[in-house]
């Protein structure tokens, strides 16, 4: 009875929990579907004109490419270092051991400081205000999810099939190519994901290196934000929203798939 009591006491603590942390984020849904012209004043009328006036202003669909375009690049180009980096440091060295910190800096230095120093970097390489620029900032945001999820991946490989392939005559870089990638691409899809993701959502950086040309989707909502709050925001917010869960689910597939 004492169990049965705790297991919903956990439960019920679970939901309420849960509710708190997702609650604000549903909460745009039906915001960007509400007639008035204010946000967060509701008027009990719905349209669907504020996602009319996203697909159709020119800013918005310029921003969209931007993010797109970069979010496409970045991936490709962090997936395949990461991917590399992750083969590497497979290798327990005391250099690599360095080198794996180094290459994790990215996800525990606070973003503004990155962004500061990335800044003088691409500036003096006359990249600022480039989305070339925004992509290698974006690659060395995305590059240490790619090498976790991936290292993790690599972590489950039997170092027994690495034996055989090199027992039946395979080169090292044979061995990589034909069994030890194909068994860790639930990781590289995986990490792929994480770093479409990180670039897509990713603002504090962005701000730093972009202007009214280059600029993304968060940095033009974080501009909006300042200057005009409209519900075209709780639109694009609600864009952006199922665009994360779709990822999200995507991972969950590719985690589970990884581990049957």
């Amino acid at each position: 009875m004492k169990i049965q009591r705790r297991h919903v006491a956990l439960t019920v603590v679970t939901v309420v929990v849960g509710v708190f942390l997702i609650l604000p984020t549903l909460y745009i849904i039906p915001l960007s579907f509400d007639a008035s012209s204010t946000l967060g004043v509701p008027s009990g009328r719905w349209t669907t004109s504020w996602y009319v006036e996203l697909f159709t202003d020119r800013a918005w669909s310029r921003a969209a490419r931007n993010s797109l375009q970069v979010a496409v690049l970045t991936t490709v180009i962090a997936t395949v270092l990461g991917t590399a980096l992750a083969l590497a440091f497979r290798v327990k060295t005391r250099t690599n051991a360095i080198a794996y910190a180094v290459t994790l800096a990215p996800m525990i230095v606070p973003a503004v400081i990155l962004g500061v120093g990335l800044y003088g970097l691409l500036v003096s390489w006359g990249l600022g205000g480039t989305l070339l620029g925004l992509v290698i900032a974006h690659t060395v945001l995305a590059i240490p999810f790619v090498v976790v999820a991936v290292g993790s991946s690599l972590s489950q490989v039997d170092p027994d099939y690495e034996r055989a392939a090199a027992s039946l005559g395979a080169s090292p870089v044979r061995q990589h190519v034909r069994v030890v990638l194909p068994l860790a691409l639930p990781g590289i899809a995986a990490g792929a994901l994480f770093a479409f993701v990180t670039s897509w959502d990713e603002v504090v950086v962005s701000i730093f290196l972009t202007n009214a040309q280059s600029r993304t989707l968060p940095v033009l909502m974080w501009t909006q934000v300042r200057t005009e709050v409209t519900p075209t925001l709780a639109a694009l917010g609600t864009c952006l929203l199922a665009l994360s869960t779709l990822a999200l689910l995507g991972m969950q597939i590719l985690n589970r798939r990884s581990k049957d």
